[in-house]
């Protein structure tokens, strides 16, 4: 039995979500439901239009909130990413901890700034978000525990490390070693502006295949440049052995080795979408490292990041992993 259920790598940020209208984005030039890259002046002009409203505090950044998900329902995660010796850095690995993810962060960490994340909310439950990496943009081969990695069954890459050309390096290297030391590959593409802006990095990892993908519909259609879900799917099935594509309220489709299993979405009212995502990975990689069937661990994945839709915040709150488990299990 191997140690860690998934060794993940990715961006440490600390998140700072905040309520906004509409119009808020538009006065701000921000494109909606889109990740954009700033650097630390434009974080703090967007800060100075909130007038000073207290955000909500988290460690952070797509695949630590995976690992995270993947530690409340009882999987064990090792991270590793790059945060600063500053109070944000602080922060950030004494969360992490918290939470249940292993992690290499242990002080002296390298002077810098650590990285953050403003997540701006608006009524219809959309997620936008300004993202100045920091120190973590500078996350690189050096950051890598792969003694760690060889005692995991998945290794995750968070899709955001090809930005920078460190970073791209590293998922390489990872990605090179998991094959050698049999480690299963997970990918996640993680947003439409890493298709648009840096493909030749995700199909750097893709080109030899992956074992595991994650998508939602939009990354699909982008990183395929198909006309239809179906051909996108058919596409998708050759790039990776099992796919799980999410489809907002309409749930979610697990492809695999070109079969799909459709699971519907739970009908509920969403207030924040931040996460949800993310928590679907998490959820699903706790369900197959687990002895879940496919329709299982997709059903608790999608029962997952229904409920975390409905409250504000990046996870699931205290006690409700196992609540799903429980109703997994009835």
């Amino acid at each position: 039995m191997k140690r860690y259920d998934v060794y993940g790598i990715g961006h440490a940020l600390v998140d700072m979500e905040f309520q906004v209208s509409d119009t808020f984005l538009a006065e701000a030039g921000l494109q909606k439901g889109s990740m954009t890259l700033v650097d630390e002046a434009r974080q703090q002009q967007l800060l100075h239009q909130l007038s000073g409203q207290p955000p909500h505090r988290a460690c952070g950044g797509s695949a630590a909130n995976t690992l995270i998900g993947l530690a409340q329902f009882g999987g064990r995660g090792f991270y590793s990413c790059q945060v600063a010796q500053d109070d944000a850095g602080d922060f950030f690995a004494q969360a992490l901890l918290a939470d249940g993810v292993d992690n290499q962060l242990q002080p002296p960490r390298p002077q810098g700034t650590t990285g953050r994340c403003l997540v701006f909310i608006t009524p219809d439950a959309e997620r936008t978000m300004c993202t100045h990496l920091g120190i973590s943009e500078q996350f690189s081969t050096g950051q890598l525990a792969l003694p760690m990695m060889a005692q995991a069954e998945y290794l995750y890459i968070e899709g955001y490390l090809v930005s920078s050309p460190s970073g791209r390096e590293a998922t390489l290297a990872a990605a090179r070693a998991a094959r050698q030391q049999g480690v299963k590959t997970a990918l996640t593409f993680s947003d439409t502006s890493m298709i648009t802006y840096f493909r030749g990095g995700l199909e750097a990892i893709t080109e030899p295949g992956v074992d595991l993908l994650f998508c939602n519909e939009s990354e699909a259609m982008a990183f395929t440049g198909c006309q239809t879900l179906a051909q996108a799917k058919q596409q998708l099935a050759q790039i990776a052995q099992l796919v799980g594509l999410t489809l907002g309220a309409q749930g979610a489709t697990i492809g695999h080795h070109g079969k799909w299993i459709d699971i519907p979405g739970q009908p509920v009212t969403a207030v924040d979408s931040n996460g949800a995502g993310d928590l679907f990975a998490g959820a699903l990689l706790y369900g197959i490292t687990h002895g879940m069937t496919l329709q299982q661990a997709g059903q608790l994945a999608c029962r997952a990041s229904s409920l975390l839709v409905t409250q504000p915040g990046a996870r699931l709150q205290a006690g409700q992993a196992r609540t799903i488990l429980n109703q997994q299990e009835q």
